[in-house]
């Protein structure tokens, strides 16, 4: 009763949060066809006011920096293509934005043939990286730059290479930005260095953000829990930080709302995330510079996050650089850790955390032992029933007693088949007697439940096992069996189950119901991620083999117990 009652509540939440999910609408598809004629100038995103930012007003440009009013007379360019092993990129001249990333090694979610699109803009999808300075005249990410270097893949025995795009603001300093691409990672070093060449010292800012709408471009099933989708800031003092698109919907009804995360720090990352990919400006630990964190809707469905950096005070003729790196790849755990202090975090299992991180770490050590997600699943699931091996024991030899006095049992409820009352207090005198706990077999599959949902959000949320194969027709332990094997091979193995191990229930509805509970839970895994009905079915025969080995035992000290009688 309590797996059935914990499932109709999985399942009754998960319906809720498809209900939720309905509010934004989908893309119709996930192809890409390059960057297509501009948005309109509403559309057009911009970084924050400094009002939205909301810095110290000692630290902000005086001139502050582009508004939501402004209007683009930037022409429209050839886009510059990069190519690396990883991915291929698309930069517009216009501002330098970095218009389309797609993934070469992570398929589509519609059609595996393609890539996935990390970053793209075009009329059915808006999801770029926009940077540039701040201050009257400075070039922004609506200036047009001139292309300076020519190069446009790695050479053989480069790590990396850049892309240099040039630009002169009012004032005639000189602004370079420069775009690094490095070999086998999906980091692009985001780069400004000014040269002042005015009479007068100046003081200009750099701001990095993400600008995107809405949609969601990772296919997901209508059973699956909704996966959060938007900004993310973290920083020391509010640590991981969410800061959804319903949040920055009511931030532009009310000015004065207060913000839910701390603006200012010298420490943190700012990030948008959707299932199984991030896209993050992420500052290495090192680096203390003050920052400023902001996050809004910049209007017509739009939303941006991101941060403003403070370039110092250049003296005249001297030059100053501010470099961001950013990251636009799937959900990879130690890479992320590696790059900024919990960035790992943007993986999210929910509430049960705190046993799916440790589950996913003893699936990927067995992985790197294995070579296969597939069998390092069945792998792990032999060692967590080792683990629970005497608790499983105790509940399998309390079942195998209660297969010996079943004849008893049957005799009881002949006896008092009118007396329901005085039937159950015969049953449990029984029990006593014969040392039998009827709800011994409860006992186990109430401790496990917490790990077979900890996997489940592994198997959902853990990038590294999306499209991972296992054995002939199952190519994606994420995703549903496609052929309905694992779901029929449960249920045969319940059966079995039941039939080793007999309850003590007296009423025949509630008898059926049992025999029919393999059926359901069966057809409840059609829609599970295979992978997660692979751990059950192996955890069933392994029950099985333990009652049956069990039964074994029991039934030779019986034996030996009637010769010595």
């Amino acid at each position: 009763m309590f797996a059935v009652f914990a499932f109709s509540g999985l399942y009754l939440w998960q319906a809720w949060q498809h209900e939720q999910q309905l509010k934004h609408p989908q893309p119709t598809t996930q192809s890409a066809t390059g960057t297509t004629a501009t948005k309109a100038a509403s559309a057009t995103p911009d970084v924050p006011t400094t009002e939205s930012a909301a810095p110290a007003a000692d630290k902000v440009p005086a001139n502050g920096v582009p508004t939501t009013t402004a209007v683009s007379n930037a022409p429209t360019l050839p886009t510059v293509k990069i190519s690396t092993a990883l991915y291929t990129a698309e930069i517009d001249p216009v501002g330098g934005v970095i218009t389309q990333m797609a993934l070469l090694k992570q398929p589509d979610a519609l059609d595996k043939t393609k890539p996935y699109y990390a970053l793209q803009k075009n009329s059915e999808r808006m999801f770029v990286a926009q940077s540039g300075l701040t201050g009257e005249g400075m070039p922004n990410h609506r200036t047009t730059y001139e292309v300076l270097s020519t190069q446009r893949e790695l050479k053989e025995g480069e790590k990396s290479f850049d892309l240099r795009l040039g630009a002169t603001a009012a004032n005639g300093e000189h602004v370079e930005q420069i775009l690094t691409f490095h070999r086998d990672s999906y980091v692009i070093d985001v780069a400004f260095k000014v040269t002042n060449t005015s009479t007068a010292a100046i003081s200009p800012y750099a701001y990095f953000q993400f600008t995107r709408d809405a949609k969601e471009s990772v296919k997901r099933s209508s059973m699956a829990p909704k996966s959060y989708t938007g900004p993310v800031i973290f920083d020391e003092a509010d640590k991981f930080k969410k800061v959804g698109f319903d949040e920055l919907d009511k931030n532009a009804a009310d000015p004065t709302r207060k913000l839910s995360f701390t603006p200012s720090n010298d420490n943190g990352w700012v990030a948008m995330i959707e299932h199984y990919f991030v896209t993050a400006w992420a500052l290495p630990d090192s680096n203390t510079t003050q920052r400023e964190f902001y996050a809004r809707k910049t209007g017509d469905g739009l939303y941006s996050a991101g941060m403003l950096l403070p370039m110092g005070t250049i003296a005249p003729g001297a030059s100053a650089e501010v470099t961001v790196p950013m990251y636009a790849g799937p959900q990879e755990q130690d890479v992320l850790k590696g790059l900024a202090k919990d960035l790992n975090r943007v993986v999210d299992y929910g509430i049960f955390t705190v046993i799916a991180a440790p589950m996913f770490w003893l699936l990927k050590f067995l992985h790197n032992l294995i070579g296969n997600w597939g069998w390092s699943i069945i792998a792990m699931t032999f060692l967590i029933r080792l683990v629970f091996y005497p608790l499983n024991a105790a509940a399998a030899r309390s079942m195998a007693k209660m297969k010996v006095v079943a004849p008893k049992l049957k005799e009881l409820q002949a006896q008092f088949k009118d007396d329901k009352q005085q039937l159950q207090a015969k049953m449990m005198e029984m029990y006593k007697q014969e040392k039998i706990n009827p709800l011994g077999g409860c006992l186990p599959i109430l401790i496990q439940m917490p790990f077979f949902i900890a996997l489940y959000w592994v198997l959902l949320s853990a990038a590294e096992l999306r499209y991972a194969p296992w054995l002939g027709w199952i190519t994606d332990l994420s995703a549903p069996d496609p052929w309905y094997l694992l779901p029929v091979l449960y249920a045969i193995s319940a059966f079995l189950q039941m039939k080793l191990s007999p309850t003590p229930i007296s009423d025949p509805t509630q008898a059926r119901m049992m025999q029919m509970m393999p059926v359901v839970f069966s057809i409840l895994f059609i829609f599970f991620p295979s992978g997660l009905v692979l751990y059950w079915l192996v955890s069933n025969l392994l029950q099985i083999l333990q009652q049956w080995h069990v039964n074994r035992m029991l039934e030779k000290e019986r034996h030996a117990a009637a010769m010595k009688a």
